[in-house]
């Protein structure tokens, strides 16, 4: 059997369809720079690839410098040869969205959520015309080149999130005039730190704080979630965080790109949690893209073991207040020996660190207040019914999403995200070959494999939006999953 074929093999023999929960294409470059003209003008296109190229604090630059500068900026080494050219049917695959469509059933694929590449980047964009402009050029770019395709492609919308009144402006134009059913908010927004600025706005520029807009943030994004249910669009994130401290070796992108982002997503993740974003709105789904489900079972299981630690009933555990003072004067006159000699008339307190710790503001003291838990398993409909998590085909920590040892017995929302398009991906007809092996291997049972594949994104999108899938290739399968499935949420 030829290797490109086994795509089609596997998926023949499976009793259910398979749903690409995030792919990408490869922008035309031309048509991105006329999108951008038609927009706002050549100002746009200009000031966008300025700040592609541009001395940002993370990877752009690079190439405009000398190792030498490179070091002494510290600017991260970005992604070099990003895309795969040995099979030159695949990189013209990656950027002619017909060619895609026609490969589909080769890859095994029924239907398939697209990415871009480049637009990825315009809602980090800091200028605010350029940005605004440059998201909305790439949108109707989108729009118009898969629209005769929808049946098995589906383009994303990028959004940016600089402020709610931007987000909520592009949403509405992207779904309500474009017609698109799925959106990429951005995962975070870089912002300088307000006492850095008033001393050096260039150093703060370079050193930011991170705005992943549940906790301390700047703006109060309940405004968007709410537009984003009401819209029927559940919220994806494809942010990385190649740039930030740890991640901004001068030489290596490798280095620079490990992990980068589930270092993203894991900052979002615990704020939209901790700021009660999942309590206050039940119907939203969320997804954070190819950074794996590892750390998001990490994080699952040690919100649940803080909770169960700091939870209001049992911060009495630590309360300085209720330390019997005289006895524990005692014990350090009888036990201190010559570590305590001669200085028990500076205090107990000063001597055991308890200083300051009594003063603590009562109304910040319940730091879950805004979840309103009352028992850790309210964690598991709070955290693993409306998040989820592309894994890429190969990647085998896929398999925690599934383990009965998760906390109350929680699967946790794992995609098949191919990433076809990208570097990860070298041969796309092999990505559903290469997600089967988990079944093989024995890491996923039938079931697993099957939520993986198709019903995990079955109820990611048709969950916020009920008819997301009609009158595609996979509408009825869909239809008859969700109508049998106990775990159909919202």
């Amino acid at each position: 059997m030829r290797e490109a074929a086994r795509g089609e093999a596997i998926r023949a023999k499976l009793c259910h369809p398979v749903i690409d929960a995030d792919g990408h294409w490869m922008e035309f470059m031309p048509a991105v720079v006329d999108a951008m003209n038609e927009v706002g003008g050549r100002s746009v296109a200009e000031g966008f690839f300025r700040y592609v190229r541009g001395d940002r604090f993370a990877c752009y630059g690079w190439y405009e410098l000398e190792p030498a500068q490179r070091l002494d900026r510290r600017i991260a080494r970005p992604a070099w040869w990003g895309t795969p050219t040995r099979n030159t049917r695949d990189r013209a695959t990656a950027m002619l969205p017909k060619l895609l469509y026609e490969r589909l059933d080769e890859f095994g694929l029924d239907f398939a959520v697209v990415y871009p590449s480049l637009g990825m980047v315009a809602p980090h964009v800091d200028d605010e015309q350029v940005r605004r402009a440059s998201c909305r050029a790439f949108n109707r770019m989108h729009a118009e080149v898969f629209r005769e395709f929808s049946d098995r492609l589906t383009p994303v919308a990028v959004i940016p999130m600089h402020t709610p009144e931007e987000a909520i402006e592009e949403l509405g134009y992207a779904v309500d005039v474009l017609g698109f059913k799925v959106a990429l908010l951005a995962g975070f927004v870089d912002r300088p730190i307000p006492a850095v600025a008033r001393r050096d706005p260039e150093v703060a520029r370079q050193a930011p704080w991170i705005d992943v807009y549940g906790v301390d943030s700047e703006h109060d994004y309940d405004p968007v979630w709410a537009r984003c249910q009401q819209l029927g669009i559940s919220p994806t994130f494809h942010s990385h965080s190649m740039g930030w401290t740890g991640r901004r070796s001068p030489s290596s992108y490798v280095y620079n790109h490990l992990g980068a982002f589930a270092g993203a997503h894991e900052p979002l993740c615990r704020a939209l949690f901790l700021g009660g974003v999942t309590r206050r709105f039940p119907g939203l789904r969320f997804a954070f893209l190819e950074g794996g489900v590892g750390w998001a079972a990490s994080l699952y299981a040690d919100l649940i073991d803080h909770w169960e630690k700091r939870n209001p009933r049992n911060l009495a555990n630590y309360d300085p207040a209720n330390l019997d003072r005289s006895a524990l004067l005692d014990y350090a006159q009888r036990y201190g020996s010559r570590m305590l000699e001669g200085r028990l008339d500076e205090g107990l307190d000063t001597l055991l660190g308890l200083v300051g710790s009594t003063s603590e503001d009562p109304a910040l003291l319940d730091e879950f207040a805004a979840c309103r838990i009352e028992s850790a398993e309210e964690i598991r409909k709070l955290f693993a019914e409306p998040f989820f998590f592309g894994c890429e085909a190969d990647t085998p920590t896929t398999a925690a999403a599934f383990q009965p040892s998760n906390p109350f017995g929680a699967r946790l929302g794992a995609l098949f995200s191919s990433d076809i398009s990208h570097w990860d991906v070298p041969d796309m007809a092999k990505v559903l070959v290469e997600a089967y092996e988990h079944v093989e291997e024995s890491r996923l049972d039938e079931e697993s494999f099957r939520d993986f594949v198709f019903g995990n994104a079955a109820r990611l999108f048709a969950s916020s939006h009920p008819t997301f899938f009609k009158g595609t290739a996979v509408e009825s399968a869909v239809d008859d999953f969700l109508a049998s499935d106990p775990a159909v949420r919202g």
